[in-house]
């Protein structure tokens, strides 16, 4: 009987090696990109007023990024659009689109929405004008590229493939390596199979709305085959379709883990070896079926993880051929950590009552565990580096707040883990079998008795496998009860479901985290951007007929109230100025606030405050024109910022006119 398993299990476990190294190989063989992009410069540079209108726009990203039809448009007044709308890579990370003929005078708006290397759209509006600043009726959405309900949807869906690779790795290795009679139990087999639906699942949803999320943004994009179409060009639509070839392979890997796996045992413990010699050759098989399936499912795990990998931020930027590496460490250790904690907490609350979890599976475990967290936390200490670049980063950009959340949720799991680990060093080794045999004892009788009862009167078959199930259901019952009384094993419960529901968080955490543009890049995108505007204007305290440019920071208080208002006078001299304001978010997007008023107070002469009320152009922008500077001097500038009803401040700086 046994001699007739490996024979039929080997040919599967190769096949699953084959399929999975060759899977693993071609996304081996994509070429890493660069990074996470964000607009450098421009020409017409935002808010200038030129003379005549410009033959093309054009952009400057921090990386290179990808175009589709309509990543670059230029609007005039109106809302029409005045480019050819065949933008183009012009020279390294500089794109541009040409212009039609005969512009006429006004404010123009420049919209983009471009894909950055490492996935994530990026988008964003400014506004120039030629000959003289005017009203336009163009207003440029404040909502971030991929947001809506298409970015929700796919957010989420980011969410459940990560669980689902978490739960399917971390459930298979719990029982591979930590406790093989798993494999019979029903709930660590659905718990292990409802990761793999999960993942695959929302690895298709991905692939259909990625072209609508880097896109348009709307619902009904979602099955355009065109746009699948042009995603499967693309390098995140190749790492989907390997990631669910991949996960064909991992079908079969859970089909053996649960089928010819488990096997082997039940039929032991249903009756003994024939002779020493099969026990010996039963044993070996299942050995080597162990590592075989060990060495497939690694496989097919690296390579799951590498999707990502080869996909998003690790291939981009920085280092990238040691990040990519490191990421997929990075992710199967958080697999291997908190999916097998999900098992854990299975086998703990759903095992069955007369085959519980042993002590030292849950001691396996919490080795495995440990190893796990030291590989996550060398690997998350490199990619904080990598990613943040400078401590500023950690509380001046939005990756290093949620990155400071995530440590601190680890810090937190980790602490959890540890109360964990002391219930399990006092958990006996043989708690559970002495349990079995006890209660077991205490009821061999009750479960004859009844039933020897029914069959005596009138020989009632069917009344006898009644009382048997009764009986049953008695004895499960009191072995649980036996089994739960233990506080040792409450405790561990307890402590395992607290780390389980912080995990849950921890998840969520991350996943927004993956979506987010690196706190490195955006400080550079930052410096470069300055350092653009600093070389076309003066500084804050610029003397005689240059332009003038004041930043002041401001807030309001309110909800939503932080950000940034930009001061441009130009000629910056006596008589009349153009006066251009904007306001931007702390993320450097259009901030339309409801109201934005500016006074001009000279104190050594006593004049003023003069008030100005600018026009709103365009979003964020507001502009004034004949603009009257009596006399030369420090002149106080005051400038006031409405958010809401309620919500407004007062932010003032000195500067030179004159």
């Amino acid at each position: 009987m046994t001699q007739t398993i490996a024979p039929r299990v080997r040919p599967l476990v190769l096949l699953l090696l084959a399929v999975a190294a060759a899977l693993l190989a071609g996304l081996a063989g994509a070429a890493p990109a660069s990074a996470h992009a964000a607009l450098t410069g421009s020409s017409p540079s935002q808010g200038i007023v030129v003379d005549k209108a410009p033959d093309q726009v054009t952009l400057t990203f921090s990386e290179k990024v990808a175009l589709s039809d309509g990543s670059i448009r230029v609007l005039d007044p109106k809302g029409k659009r005045v480019d050819t709308g065949k933008a183009a890579e012009i020279s390294g990370t500089t794109y541009g689109v040409p212009l039609h003929s005969g512009l006429p005078d006004g404010t123009f708006t420049v919209a983009y929405q471009v894909v950055s290397a490492d996935s994530h759209p990026v988008a964003g509006a400014y506004t120039f004008s030629i000959g003289a600043p005017s009203v336009t009726s163009v207003k440029v959405s404040d909502e971030a590229a991929g947001g809506g309900v298409v970015g929700a949807l796919y957010g989420f869906g980011r969410y459940v493939s990560y669980a689902g690779f978490i739960v399917m790795v971390g459930g298979a290795a719990f029982v591979l390596a930590c406790w093989q009679r798993g494999a019979g139990v029903r709930a660590l087999q659905r718990l292990v199979a409802a990761g793999w639906l999960a993942m695959t699942a929302a690895t298709l949803a991905l692939l259909l709305m990625r072209g609508s999320y880097t896109g348009s943004g709307k619902v009904g994009d979602i099955f355009d085959l065109g746009l699948l179409g042009d995603v499967l060009q693309t390098k995140t639509g190749a790492a989907l379709v390997s990631r669910l070839l991949l996960l064909a392979a991992g079908a079969l890997f859970i089909a053996v883990l649960f089928g010819a796996y488990a096997r082997p045992e039940e039929e032991d413990s249903d009756e003994d070896a024939e002779d020493d010699q099969d026990a010996a050759y039963d044993a070996t098989a299942k050995r080597d079926l162990t590592f075989g399936l060990a060495i497939g499912g690694g496989v097919v795990a690296i390579g799951l993880a590498a999707t990502w990998a080869l996909a998003e931020h690790a291939s981009t930027g920085l280092q990238a051929g040691i990040a990519m590496p490191v990421d997929v460490v990075h992710l199967v250790a958080v697999a291997l950590w908190l999916g097998g904690l999900s098992a854990l907490l299975v086998a703990l609350f759903r095992a069955p009552a007369d085959a519980p979890i042993e002590g030292s599976a849950v001691r396996r475990f919490s080795r495995l565990a440990f190893g796990s967290v030291v590989a996550l936390v060398a690997t998350g200490i490199y990619q904080s580096w990598r990613q943040v670049g400078s401590w500023s980063a950690f509380t001046g950009t939005s990756y290093g707040q949620l990155l400071l959340v995530k440590i601190g949720l680890v810090i937190v799991l980790v602490g959890l883990a540890y109360i964990s680990r002391r219930w399990t060093t006092q958990l006996p080794e043989t708690a559970d079998a002495d349990v079995t045999e006890r209660t077991e004892d205490e009821t061999a009788d009750a479960e004859k008795e009844p039933v020897a009862a029914g069959a005596v009167k009138g020989g009632d078959a069917k009344r006898a496998a009644q009382l048997a199930r009764q009986q049953a259901a008695v004895d499960t019952a009191r072995v649980k009860r036996l089994r739960d009384a233990d506080p040792l094993r409450t405790g561990l419960r307890r402590s395992v479901l607290a780390e389980a529901g912080i995990a849950v968080v921890l998840l969520a955490v991350t996943t927004v985290l993956t979506s987010t543009e690196p706190g490195r890049t955006e400080e550079e995108a930052k410096s470069a951007a300055a350092a653009a505007s600093s070389s076309s204007s003066s500084s804050d305290s610029s003397v005689g007929t240059g332009a003038l440019t004041l930043d002041m920071t401001f807030d309001t208080g309110g909800q939503d109230g932080k950000g940034l208002v930009r001061l441009d006078i130009n000629p910056a001299r006596v008589g009349g100025n153009v006066m251009h304001v904007y306001v931007e978010r702390p993320n450097g997007r259009a901030f339309d606030v409801p109201e934005v008023k500016v006074a001009f107070t000279l104190t050594a002469q006593n004049i003023g405050p003069l008030p100005v009320n600018p026009d709103r152009v365009a979003t964020g922008h507001w502009t004034a024109n004949e603009v009257q500077i009596p006399m030369a001097g420090t002149w106080k500038i005051a400038v006031t910022v409405r958010t809401s009803d309620i919500d407004q401040v007062t932010v003032t700086k000195n500067a030179q006119i004159g």
